[in-house]
């Protein structure tokens, strides 16, 4: 059984877990740290990021590299799309997910407002409100555009873009902010059913426990 290593809260370690729930995948979860110096975990993720992924006598990390090999060993649902189009669009929306809009659902909203007191450190109002003002909209607003009046980003189907996406929201929507419906309206419903899904309910629990927001 495989053992993913990391923080539930991270978005990336949620994306690797929805893949596998997805895929039906039975596996472990052993809460790690991000920047943990333990050596066991740096031989696994050299440069201390989560997720890590143990299978076997196999260890790997980085959530896309993951996903990959999971898509590959166990290729049933799929989670990329078969057409080539349809899966260089999805290989690029998890690598928008992955920069700019974590650098603005994650790291510049909840990094700032929930985990920097966690680790001794005040919230920096300043910087967020700088985020969600000059940051944030274009991100939100490129996104907007790829939602359009689909329900799936890519290829008509549930993907590893639908998945990518979603789970930096959900970080969002911890520190308690919103996609404004007035002004993204096709990206709000977009998150809203995305969000939905039973595994993202269950996991942004988990994610309150650990965090301690109720």
């Amino acid at each position: 059984m495989p053992t993913v290593l990391g923080a539930s809260p991270s978005p990336f370690v949620r994306k690797v877990r929805v893949v596998l729930y997805e895929k039906g995948i039975a596996y472990q979860h052993q809460p790690v740290g991000p920047g943990s110096k333990k050596p066991e975990f740096r031989k696994i993720s050299p440069l201390g990021k989560i997720p890590a992924l143990v299978d076997g006598d196999l260890a790997m990390c980085d959530s896309s590299v993951i996903c990959l090999y999971l898509e590959r060993k166990h290729p049933e649902p799929p989670m990329y799309p078969a057409d080539p189009a349809d899966y260089a669009r999805a290989l690029w929306l998890e690598e928008y997910a992955d920069t700019a809009l974590a650098n603005v659902a994650t790291f510049g909203t909840f990094g700032r407002k929930i985990i920097a007191p966690l680790r001794g450190a005040p919230v920096d109002e300043a910087a967020i409100r700088k985020t969600i003002e000059e940051e944030l909209p274009p991100v939100f607003d490129y996104l907007e555009g790829q939602v359009g009046d689909g329900e799936f980003l890519a290829g008509g189907r549930y993907s590893i873009a639908d998945v990518s996406v979603a789970t930096h929201f959900v970080n969002f929507r911890h520190a308690g902010f919103e996609v404004d419906p007035a002004r993204w309206p096709a990206l709000r419903a977009w998150v809203d059913r995305h969000l939905a899904r039973l595994i993202f309910v269950e996991l942004a629990a988990q994610d309150r426990q650990v965090l301690g927001l109720g």
